[in-house]
């Protein structure tokens, strides 16, 4: 049914984007159908490259701050029983990285669980102002440079992203584990100050 849905999206162009980012975002799986769908029409119609990937961001916005209201107003729901200390250390560990995990994902068209993110985003009261620049910021980036590759190979840019998968991934990974770094050595500077 949801491959029927699709089908039906892809035949609105720019606005089937808009949906398919939409419902991608609230939750229901569809990968890679957005990035595809955005490559497609970025070559088949490069004038309107650009208004499509304002549209799937906008689209992948609004459903990630869907599901990060939705996760933040019933954050018990979301979350399974488990003891407190672990509770703790999770928060912890997300506060310090959570948003790290929140853009890779939002950046890379690689399979990366970013839904989990965003509801332990919201169930952990992660700053909205944050978040919502992290999304707006990864998506952006992703959306707006698969619009350029579109106009740029035209029907080879989808063959391109799949010829360079590994590339990708090994980019996000380097790409994550900067960030990561980043972070620790901004804590170490952080903690020499106070000492």
């Amino acid at each position: 049914m949801l491959h029927k849905i699709a089908d039906a999206l892809i035949a609105y162009g720019p606005l089937g984007v808009f949906l398919l980012s939409l419902l991608d975002s609230l939750g229901i799986p569809l990968p890679a159908a957005i990035d595809a769908l955005l490559v497609a029409v970025a070559w088949k119609t490069p004038d309107r490259a650009y208004l499509t990937a304002g549209l799937a961001t906008a689209g992948s916005l609004i459903g990630n701050i869907g599901l990060f209201a939705a996760a933040r107003g019933g954050g018990r729901r979301w979350v399974k029983e488990t003891t407190e200390p672990d509770k703790q250390r999770f928060r912890r560990w997300f506060n310090r990285y959570g948003l790290v995990t929140v853009f890779i994902p939002a950046l890379f068209p690689i399979p990366l669980p970013l839904k989990i993110f965003v509801i332990s985003a919201g169930v952990l009261r992660t700053s909205f102002a944050k978040f919502l620049a992290v999304v707006v910021l990864a998506r952006l980036i992703r959306f707006f440079g698969e619009a350029y590759l579109g106009v740029k190979l035209g029907e080879n840019a989808q063959a391109f992203l799949q010829h360079n998968a590994f590339t990708i991934i090994g980019v996000a990974i380097a790409f994550a584990a900067a960030l990561l770094w980043a972070i620790r050595l901004n804590d170490r500077r952080r903690n020499a100050t106070i000492l």
